[in-house]
């Protein structure tokens, strides 16, 4: 291909590139401009309520869960084979006060202490003739003392010693170190059986009968099941609504029961992770209807008086206390002073009386927004209505003379 061809074709190209561009142009510049549509600033309706401070009666209501009046641990402090007490070792037994709950295998110990109170009468009858010369005016308090040990029982008390010759004459005859080792053997015998201090029930059992165990093993846990309380965690700035002595209502998670309950005690610390203070209620339950350790309860506290305060919505408050307040038309911001929250409401003051604060929550709304109250604008509207439907009947009525 020549140059000469190369260059009418590139000549060609520009011509008709440039031509299209030019009409192109001419196209646009022919089309009409359209007009801009004036921007409109939305008005919002919101609902709202004048500030107006009054006397507030307000009850708190919380969530606790029933928990024992006593949790005991179970622990042996004698070492050997578990035998059969008068109920059954294991997990959700229920138990009466003063009930053999176990006992550690105790006849060697059993016949020890025999063996030691049969060696004590040994002593004491080879006494007696001694002090029936020697000592004539206690004879009858020690022969007493003698006749009235019995091998199945306890030793009596021995009579008190105020004569320092009989003192002296007793300690020779080691007669004060057996009956104290006998005393002391009847105390290591007794830990071998387990008693219950209270009603209850076993919560968690680790050893059962024929396992054996060593000093200070935990035979099981167990809780006190004549008296439960409520435990309820309260935020530490409203636990200073709660008083000792106050009386509540317990209600189930349904409220499908109410019980009647008194506030007992409130913790002196604070939960770390909770930052809550633990409030306790005795409840006053039947028989038929008792509370069980576990359930989860309502606790309505009685309300507190709170004076020159005004009762909103929680979700109208943003940013901790902030509302919006409608001035002019137009919403501003306005911090108030919190008193106490409830679980849907919030308590406060803080705001002129006279004020209208929005309360509902709001979305996608900034400062300065104008807005309308429901129901004063349709009210003003009604308003004029009427009066020009007024203004019309009086145009065409006839005029009299």
């Amino acid at each position: 291909m020549s140059w000469r061809k190369v260059t009418f074709i590139v000549v060609a190209l520009i011509i008709l590139l440039g031509g299209s561009a030019a009409l192109s142009k001419l196209f646009v510049s022919m089309k009409p401009e359209q007009k801009k549509r004036p921007e409109v600033e939305m008005k919002r309706f919101v609902k709202a309520e004048t500030v107006n401070y009054s006397k507030i009666v307000s009850p708190l209501v919380k969530q606790g869960r029933a928990v024992s009046g006593s949790q005991v641990t179970l622990v042996s402090e004698a070492s050997g084979k578990i035998e059969p007490g008068a109920v059954a070792l294991r997990k959700g037994t229920s138990f009466k006060k003063g009930q053999l709950l176990a006992e550690i295998y105790k006849d060697e110990v059993e016949l020890a202490l025999k063996a030691r109170m049969s060696k004590f009468l040994t002593t004491m009858t080879s006494l007696l003739p001694d002090m029936k010369v020697d000592y004539p005016q206690h004879l009858n308090a020690y022969e007493m003392f003698f006749r009235a040990i019995d091998l199945d029982d306890n030793i009596p008390e021995m009579p008190v010693v105020k004569d320092e010759k009989l003192k002296i004459f007793l300690a020779s005859r080691n007669v004060f170190s057996e009956y104290y080792g006998i005393k002391q053997d009847e105390l290591r015998l007794q830990r071998h059986s387990l008693y219950a201090p209270f009603n209850g029930t076993f919560t968690q059992v680790n050893f059962e009968v024929g396992g054996y165990v060593n000093i200070g093993g935990q035979i099981a846990k167990m809780i006190r099941t004549d008296h439960v309380e409520v435990e309820v965690p309260v935020p530490n700035s409203e636990s200073k609504w709660i008083k000792i002595g106050d009386k509540v209502n317990v209600f189930s998670r349904d409220r499908s029961s109410k019980k009647k309950g008194t506030v007992v005690r409130k913790a002196d610390f604070i939960e770390i992770n909770t930052q809550s203070r633990s409030v306790f209620v005795h409840v006053t339950s039947s028989a038929n209807d008792e509370l069980l350790t576990g359930e989860s309860k309502m606790v309505e506290f009685p309300g507190q008086n709170i004076n020159d305060a005004m009762e909103i919505p929680r979700n109208c408050v943003f940013n901790t206390s902030t509302v919006y307040a409608i001035v002019d038309g137009k919403l501003k911001k306005r911090e108030i002073n919190v008193l106490k929250r409830n679980e849907t409401t919030l308590i406060f003051n803080g705001i002129e009386v006279g004020t209208k604060i929005v309360v509902e929550p709001l979305i996608n709304v900034k400062e300065n927004m104008p807005v309308g109250i429901v129901g004063e604008e349709q009210a003003k509207q009604q308003s004029k209505g009427k009066g020009g439907q007024k203004s019309g009947e009086g145009q065409g009525k006839p005029q009299t003379k």
